[in-house]
């Protein structure tokens, strides 16, 4: 991606994080003394004189940077915020590294010198445009970093769910749900069904059953460029349609879910001293 000028910082804060919010009023005074000023959206203090507060869409239009303070979970939610601009993201994590939060507090500085210098590199992660329909109407639509995920509840039967890739049938799955996961949500709760890792830069979508009825019924990586259609087919109280986890829409017989590779990449700056396979195997503590 094309190197920009970074004249507007956004900063995304996890909630309820008195250290986290310190970090960010350190960071706003940090900038202003570059010459650069600071948005925060959403939730930004009052008492963070140095950030203004601003809505959604000027928040989308306005910045260059996005620092993240907080953890991974942290870093979905700036992902629904990020507009349709070429955007790059540093998330910064407190404790250990995440898998996106890759930057140490203690880094954030040198990091951010880096950034504004143009010395840095990004790591560009697909995301997934999603849409909800019923009876013909969208109901509701978002875009996700990690996963859309269908699944019941807990005392629910299993559900069957319908799969059309690119207009042809994969498959009906009777299961506890499905998963469909980016490269960068291989990690998440793909890998807990029991699906692949992924490399997060790959150009894929990986499908992955939860509890299949079947066990033949197996994880499937699929090409990104690919439309994937799912349709609920049998009447179950409690089906839910969430959104990295983080925002969910119910679900009848018969709705369907469309999910599209995203125009818009999440551009995450890369740390120049660790790579992906590092961030591995310290969270899952391979060769311990």
């Amino acid at each position: 991606m094309q190197k920009r000028q970074i004249n507007c910082v956004g900063i995304v804060v996890k909630p309820n994080d008195d250290k986290a919010w310190r970090t960010a009023s350190e960071l706003s005074v940090w900038l202003k003394h570059k010459g650069i000023s600071s948005v925060g959206e959403p939730r930004a203090r009052e008492e963070l004189g140095g950030i203004d507060a601003v809505d959604s869409d000027r928040f989308k239009s306005d910045v260059d940077l996005i620092v993240v303070l907080g953890g991974d979970g942290t870093i979905l939610s700036a992902a629904r915020v990020i507009g349709d601009r070429d955007v790059i993201v540093l998330g910064i994590n407190y404790g250990s590294l995440g898998y996106l939060t890759e930057f140490r507090i203690e880094e954030m500085f040198s990091a951010l010198d880096e950034v504004l210098s143009g010395n840095y590199e990004v790591d560009a992660r697909v995301m997934l445009d999603v849409e909800h329909w019923r009876d013909g109407n969208r109901l509701a639509a978002g875009r996700v970093l990690n996963d859309v995920v269908i699944n019941k509840a807990v005392l629910a039967r299993i559900i069957e769910v319908e799969v059309n890739l690119n207009n042809l049938f994969v498959n009906a799955f009777r299961a506890d749900g499905l998963i469909v996961s980016t490269p960068t949500g291989s990690t998440a709760y793909n890998l807990s069904a029991g699906g692949p890792i992924v490399y997060p830069t790959m150009d894929a979508v990986i499908l992955t059953p939860i509890c299949p009825f079947t066990l033949t019924n197996r994880p499937i990586v699929m090409p990104d460029t690919a439309e994937i259609n799912m349709k609920l087919k049998n009447e179950s109280d409690g089906v839910v349609l969430t959104l990295d986890g983080q925002v969910g829409y119910q679900m009848q017989i018969g709705d369907v879910v469309k999910i599209r590779k995203s125009s818009t990449t999440f551009n995450l700056v890369r740390p120049p001293t660790r790579n992906y396979f590092d961030v591995l195997r310290n969270k899952l503590k391979w060769g311990r």
